[in-house]
């Protein structure tokens, strides 16, 4: 698939995926939505991209939605067709187009099998900062600005943000920042947790890259894929226990591997690891755990 309005470089085993509409500030086009879970959906197939970094080009990460059809923008029947209407007339809130409006992108985000990083570069508002919330490490430029301007646009925030702002930075701060709507810098979104990283401009990329570059050359991918996935999913989690039936799968089925092996030698003979084992084709079978009923 050839891009419009992203750049896909992988370099190192590190892929960057820049936004690319920096004359609209990277605001968020159907256009752009489509080629963003394409090129995720392309990261998690390449054995190849052990990290993934996402940012912006030119002075913003992202400015949010694309605002240019004005009161139109918002319409989910103007981008995607009239949603179905039940036999009494009301809205039928069943259909898929419902869904379509920005929350693939960071649904898809969350099901990545490769760790993601969030190199802030300016300006992130709207969907310019809710696709970050499924993003692993958010690491900002003195320049970034946030903004969850939901409320003052006269809707709410979307893209599953219910879901995984309250858990990042809790419910106190999540609240205050949708309620207000104000957009507000780094170092507020750094004291609320958002981030995890302020740096000057001309550091961002080299600060994520090395980051990135840490996880590329020491980590295991297919744990990596398992790490994440746990951690993310157990946050949904009523109880340890349901942690810990998963746990014990992967200690049972990644000790048996030759990644364990590798990982326990090189460790003893003071050398660098070198994993052979593909997220392609070596996850264990357990996996994707969530779609069973129960776990054991």
């Amino acid at each position: 698939m050839a891009y419009e309005t992203i750049k896909y470089e992988l370099i190192e085993q590190i892929l960057t995926i820049t936004l690319n509409r920096p004359e609209k500030l990277n605001a968020c086009t159907v256009t752009m939505e489509r080629e963003l879970i394409d090129a995720f959906d392309r990261a998690d197939k390449d054995d190849d991209v052990r990290a993934i970094i996402v940012t912006g080009e030119g002075r913003a990460f992202c400015a949010g939605g694309d605002l240019s059809e004005g009161a139109k923008s918002f319409d989910t029947d103007a981008w995607y067709g009239p949603v179905n209407r039940l036999s009494d007339g009301t809205v039928d809130y069943s259909d898929p187009n419902l869904s379509k409006s920005g929350g693939h992108i960071t649904l898809r985000i969350f099901k990545c099998l490769k760790p993601v990083i969030a190199a802030v570069n300016g300006p992130a508002a709207g969907i310019g900062v809710t696709i970050q919330l499924a993003m692993d490490i958010r690491i900002a430029s003195e320049a970034a600005r946030f903004g969850f301007v939901f409320s003052q646009r006269g809707i709410i925030p979307a893209e599953a943000a219910s879901w995984f702002l309250p858990r990042i930075v809790g419910i106190a701060q999540a609240l205050e920042w949708c309620y207000t709507g104000r957009v507000f810098a780094a170092q507020e979104a750094l004291a609320g947790r958002l981030i995890s990283k302020v740096v000057p401009p001309d550091q961002l990329l080299p600060t994520a890259r090395t980051l990135a570059r840490e996880i590329a050359e020491k980590a295991a991918p297919v744990s990596i894929a398992l790490i994440r996935q746990m951690m993310w999913r157990m946050l949904g989690a009523d109880d340890p226990m349901e942690a810990n039936k998963i746990d014990s799968r992967g200690i049972y089925t990644r000790a048996r591997s030759a990644d364990a092996k590798e990982g326990v030698m090189s460790f003893l003979e003071k050398r660098p690891a070198v994993f052979k084992d593909k997220v392609s084709v070596d996850m264990p079978d357990y996996f994707p755990w969530w779609t069973e009923r129960e776990y054991m």
